[in-house]
């Protein structure tokens, strides 16, 4: 008997569960979109405009020079102690040369058992799929479009997907769950588990600044004030659940929800590298983020000249130059008490607050008096 076990966050699953999907979890899947180009037109494409449409290549949140910057890739999976990778776009077979070479790259940095897996729309370039497994791939996930849930024998992606099932990979199919297509998304997994694919994971829709125009047209709607998933998503996913439980299938289903993906997966992940990023000015908090304070010089003030005031001035000696945002960060005791003594320099004192990612999101700043 196979029951529908309640995980993380609201997301839910029939077993077996991806091993990809036990990692994210844990936040040790490293995130490599290898390419913003797509064949595929999806109105719920939720890629950035800075990433959609564009050939370039992030290691998580940290953009590679070019294809040949193989150093960032490593050192971004160093700093979340990566357990494996998720291949991701666009479509990432549109650039499967690329694939097949970062495929090799992290299998000989960090051995076999690290574990790889693709998002695909298999519109392109599908049959160097063989290429890509002999490269070291241990899963394939598949992304057809909505027109063919009720009818994938008529996909145009159905070769690719027997492709795959022919090779020594584990084959997925992975779509999100729109409401008020209950149906077709259950003939898609029966349909897979008639065919011999090991899991369907389910994503709950979400709002993206790319999609939104669309949502709003068909009439989609926020679930909530303080969440981008999209009204009846998760609610849909529930009862598709329940369908296939009662249908007792071999095939593992997993729902995911918009809350495990910002609150579990992304959280753990942003915890392990703020671990091992960082600075002795820097306190994390409980949400991985980094609290530290930080002196803005005006426009009148270098920080050359910033940083022999600190010195000679105020006797402080314990703090980070960082140039590149032109500001000198310290610890936060030090903030307090450097901001009650330079009322009148030409200075601003602030307590912030980021991610630890290599874009350094900030999440707010407080200016102190």
């Amino acid at each position: 008997m196979k029951d529908i076990i309640e995980w993380l966050n609201d997301s839910s699953y029939i077993p077996p569960l991806p091993p990809a999907c036990e990692m994210c979890a844990r936040g040790s899947k490293l995130v490599v979109l290898i390419t913003g180009l797509c064949p595929a037109n999806c109105f719920y494409c939720p890629l950035s405009f800075k990433k959609g449409g564009k050939d370039v290549i992030y290691a998580d949140e940290w953009k590679l020079d070019d294809e040949n910057d193989t150093a960032k890739l490593i050192q971004e999976a160093e700093y979340i102690e990566a357990e494996g990778a998720g291949i991701t776009g666009g479509d990432p077979l549109i650039v499967w040369r690329r694939v097949k070479r970062y495929i090799h790259v992290l299998k000989d940095e960090y051995g076999s058992s690290f574990h790889i897996h693709l998002y695909t729309s298999a519109l392109k370039n599908w049959e160097y799929i063989p290429e890509i497994v002999s490269a070291g791939l241990d899963e394939i996930r598949f992304h057809p479009e909505p027109i063919y849930w009720k009818n994938m024998d008529e996909s145009p992606i159905r070769k690719a997907i027997e492709l795959a099932l022919e090779n020594p990979v584990d084959a997925a199919i992975e779509i999100p769950v729109i409401p008020g297509v209950r149906e077709d998304i259950i003939s898609i997994i029966e349909w897979a588990d008639r065919i011999g694919i090991k899991w369907v994971n389910l994503n709950e829709l979400e709002f993206s600044e790319r999609n939104a125009d669309n949502f709003i047209r068909r009439g989609f709607d926020v679930k909530d004030d303080t969440s981008a998933a999209v009204k009846g998503s998760e609610e849909t996913a529930k009862e598709i659940l329940k369908g296939i439980e009662e249908k007792q299938l071999d095939i593992g289903v997993h729902y995911c929800s918009s809350s495990f993906k910002d609150g579990i997966q992304l959280r753990n992940r942003i915890m392990r590298r703020a671990k091992n990023i960082v600075k002795p000015h820097e306190v994390i908090t409980e949400d991985g983020t980094l609290l530290f304070g930080i002196i803005q010089p005006s426009n009148e003030m270098n920080l050359e000249n910033l940083e022999s005031l600190l010195k000679n001035k105020y006797g402080i000696n314990e703090f980070h130059i960082n140039s590149m945002k032109n500001r000198v960060e310290t610890s936060i005791p030090i903030i307090r008490k450097l901001a009650c003594r330079v009322r009148g320099e030409d200075i601003k004192c602030f307590i912030i607050e980021e991610y630890p990612t290599a874009d350094r999101l900030e999440v707010e700043r407080i200016p102190l008096p």
